[in-house]
C-alpha cells in the first residue's frame, strides 16, 4: 500500500494543479483509513486513480502524432475520460476532415482484448478477405476491412493489443496500404509503456 501511495504521489508531483486534486483525495483516504471508514476510503483511492488515468491519458495525447501522413490531428476533439469499474482509461484522437478520416482510441482494460488475442494467437491465421494479421512495433495487430452495405464505401479498422489496452486506429476514405502506413507512425511502444 505505501508503495503504491509513494508512486503515485511521485508521479503527480510533475502534474500541476491536478496534485492537489490528488492530495486532497490521498488525505481523504488516509483520514477515513485510520477512523475504519473503508467505504469512504476506497472511494477516495478511486478517484484518485481515475485523476491518475486522466494525467497519464494527456500524457499519451503528447505521444500522439500531430500528424498521421496527410491527415492533420484535430486536436480541439482530443478527449481522456478515467472511468472505474467496467473499462478504464479512455484516451481518443482524430485527423482529418471530409472524406478520409482517421481516429486513434486507446481504451485500458477493454473487454475485448481476449477477443482480440484469441483471434490473433489461432495457429492456422486468420486471414480472409476481410481480416488479417499483422505487425506493429514488433506487436500483433487485427487488421479488418468493413465496408458498408449502403454506400459501398470502404473503412479499416486496426487493433492492437497491449497487454490489458486495446489501441485502435479506424480509417476511412484510405487504401490499406495507407491505413498501414498511418498505422506505422503511432509510437506503439512508447504508449505501451506510459499506459501500463
Amino acid at each position: 500500500m505505501k508503495q503504491i501511495i509513494f508512486t503515485l504521489v511521485a508521479f503527480l508531483a510533475f502534474a500541476g494543479s491536478n496534485a492537489q486534486d490528488f492530495n486532497k483525495y490521498l488525505a481523504t483516504a488516509r483520514t477515513s483509513y485510520t477512523a475504519k471508514n473503508l467505504d469512504d476510503a476506497r472511494f477516495a483511492m478511486q478517484q484518485m486513480l481515475q485523476d491518475l488515468d486522466v494525467l497519464t491519458g494527456k500524457e499519451a495525447l503528447k505521444l500522439l502524432p500531430s500528424k498521421l501522413a496527410a491527415l492533420t490531428a484535430n486536436m480541439a476533439n482530443d478527449n481522456v475520460t478515467g472511468n472505474s469499474g467496467f473499462a478504464g482509461i479512455m484516451i481518443q484522437r482524430d485527423y482529418g476532415t471530409g472524406d478520409k478520416t482517421a481516429e486513434i482510441q486507446i481504451i485500458g482494460n477493454s473487454p475485448l482484448i481476449a477477443s482480440i488475442n484469441a483471434i490473433l494467437s489461432l495457429p492456422f491465421g486468420n486471414s480472409n478477405g476481410n481480416q488479417r494479421t499483422i505487425r506493429l512495433d514488433g506487436y500483433k495487430a487485427l487488421l479488418q476491412k468493413h465496408t458498408d452495405s449502403e454506400s459501398g464505401k470502404v473503412s479499416y479498422e486496426i487493433q492492437v493489443p497491449l497487454n490489458s489496452s486495446l489501441l485502435t486506429l479506424k480509417a476511412n476514405g484510405l487504401s490499406e496500404e495507407e491505413v498501414q502506413k498511418l498505422a506505422a507512425a503511432i509510437p506503439i511502444s512508447k504508449l505501451t509503456s506510459l499506459i501500463q
